[in-house]
C-alpha cells in the first residue's frame, strides 16, 4: 500500500497521459450533472436543448483529448475545438466547453513547433463558427460579443505562452547554475592540482639538482634521493586524491565532500619537506588549530605551501621565515624570503635553480581563494630585494 508521504512520487512517475486524463472525466462528468445543465459556455444566442443521443460522442470529444493536452497539445486543441464547435450548434451549452480555454492554454505552453501556424488557422478556423452561430441564433448577439469571446480565447493561449516562457527562462537559469557549478568545481580542482604538483615537483627538481653536486659525499646522497623519493610519494597520494574528486560518486557516502583540509601537523611537515629540498626555512606557530575554522585552515596551509614553493624556485638556499597565527576569528600568515629573484636565479646557493618559470597562476590563485572567505591578501617586493606574502584569512568560512 502507498503512503501519503509516498503518494506524490508515485503519481509523478506515471505517464502524462494518465495524469491528464481525470481532468478530462472530472469535466465530462460535471456536463451530465442536472444542476449545471446549461450552465456552460455560451457563444451566439442559440436556445439551449436537451441532451439527445449524440451528446455523449460530442462531449466525449470535446473533454477526452485533454489527456494528450501535453503530449501532442495540436491534435488535443484541434479535437477539443471540433466538439466544442458542435456543442454551441447543437446548443447544448455544457460546462464541457470549459475544456476550450484549458487547451488553448496547454498548446500554448507545450506546442513546440509551428506555433505562429497552429494560432492563424485556429483563428481563421473561428470566422466560420461565429458566422454559422450569428445565422442560427436569433441575431442577438452582435459581432462584438464574437469579437470578445475571441479575445477571451487569445487571452488563454497567451497565458500558455507566458508559462512557457517563464518554463524556458528557469531551465535556463538552471543551466547556467549548473554550468557555473561545474565551472566552479573545475577552477577549484585546478588550483589543487597547481598547489600539489606544482610544490612537489619543485621539490624534487631542486633536491635531484642538488644530487649531483654529491656524488663525492654517499650518505648525503642517498639522503637527498631518500628526500626525493617520499616527496613523489606524497605527490602521488595527493594527485590519487584530486582525482578521486573528478569521480561522480565522490562525496555521495560519509566520507565527506570537496578537498580535504590538511590534519594537524601538515604545516610543520611542508617546512620540514621544504628545509630537506635546501631550503633554510625558520618556522614558528602560535594558537591552536579549531575544528571551526571551515576552509580557512586549507588556505592557509596553500598560501605557506606556494611561498615555500616559489622559495625554492626563485631563492633556493636564501632564509625564508614563515610565520602563522591562529586567532578566534582569524588566520594570519607571513612568508619572508631574502633575496627573491625571478626563474634561473641562483638564489643563495650560488647554482642555478633548475626549475621552470613561474606562470602567475600560484598567486593570483591563492587571491582568489582569500578573497573568497573575505579575508586579505598580499604579495611584492621588499626594498631589501626580499619578497614577502602575507594573508589574513577569517575563520568559520564552510569548506
Amino acid at each position: 500500500m502507498i503512503s501519503p508521504r509516498q503518494a506524490p512520487g508515485w503519481w509523478h512517475r506515471l505517464d502524462v497521459t494518465v495524469r491528464d486524463l481525470p481532468l478530462g472525466l472530472l469535466l465530462l462528468a460535471g456536463s451530465f450533472l442536472p444542476a449545471l445543465h446549461g450552465k456552460g459556455t455560451q457563444v451566439g444566442e442559440l436556445p439551449t436543448r436537451p441532451f439527445d443521443a449524440l451528446t455523449i460522442a460530442v462531449l466525449g470529444l470535446e473533454c477526452l483529448p485533454l489527456a494528450v493536452r501535453r503530449r501532442w497539445p495540436a491534435v488535443s486543441l484541434a479535437l477539443v475545438s471540433l466538439g466544442f464547435a458542435v456543442d454551441q450548434l447543437r446548443g447544448y451549452h455544457s460546462v464541457a466547453g470549459t475544456a476550450l480555454p484549458l487547451a488553448l492554454i496547454s498548446t500554448g505552453a507545450h506546442l513546440e513547433r509551428h506555433r505562429r501556424a497552429g494560432a492563424l488557422v485556429f483563428s481563421a478556423a473561428y470566422v466560420p463558427l461565429a458566422v454559422a452561430l450569428h445565422r442560427l441564433g436569433s441575431g442577438g448577439e452582435t459581432a462584438s460579443g464574437f469579437v470578445t469571446f475571441y479575445l477571451a480565447l487569445v487571452l488563454a493561449w497567451g497565458v500558455g505562452a507566458w508559462l512557457r516562457s517563464t518554463r524556458a527562462a528557469e531551465a535556463e537559469r538552471r543551466r547556467r547554475v549548473a554550468e557555473d557549478t561545474r565551472t566552479a568545481e573545475r577552477t577549484r580542482i585546478a588550483r589543487e592540482l597547481h598547489d600539489v604538483v606544482t610544490h612537489h615537483v619543485t621539490a624534487m627538481v631542486v633536491q635531484a639538482e642538488a644530487a649531483r653536486y654529491l656524488t663525492a659525499a654517499p650518505d648525503r646522497l642517498d639522503q637527498t634521493l631518500t628526500a626525493v623519493t617520499d616527496t613523489g610519494r606524497r605527490a602521488i597520494s595527493d594527485l590519487r586524491h584530486l582525482l578521486d574528486l573528478l569521480n561522480p560518486d565522490h562525496g555521495t557516502g560519509t566520507g565527506g565532500t570537496g578537498v580535504r583540509t590538511p590534519p594537524a601537523g601538515r604545516l610543520l611537515t611542508l617546512v620540514e619537506q621544504t628545509r630537506r629540498a635546501g631550503q633554510p626555512v625558520e618556522f614558528t606557530e602560535e594558537g591552536t588549530p579549531t575544528d571551526s575554522a571551515g576552509s580557512a585552515d586549507l588556505v592557509a596551509y596553500r598560501v605557506v605551501q606556494e611561498s615555500l614553493t616559489n622559495a625554492l624556485k626563485y631563492a633556493h638556499g636564501s632564509r625564508t621565515s614563515v610565520r602563522v597565527r591562529h586567532g578566534e576569528k582569524e588566520i594570519t600568515v607571513e612568508v619572508d624570503t631574502d633575496g627573491l629573484g625571478g626563474p634561473g636565479a641562483s638564489g643563495g646557493s650560488g647554482r642555478p635553480t633548475a626549475s621552470p618559470g613561474g606562470s602567475g597562476r600560484g598567486l593570483a590563485g591563492l587571491r582568489e581563494r582569500v578573497a573568497v572567505l573575505g579575508g586579505e591578501f598580499s604579495a611584492g617586493r621588499q626594498a631589501d630585494g626580499g619578497f614577502v606574502v602575507r594573508a589574513r584569512i577569517p575563520v568559520g568560512n564552510p569548506a
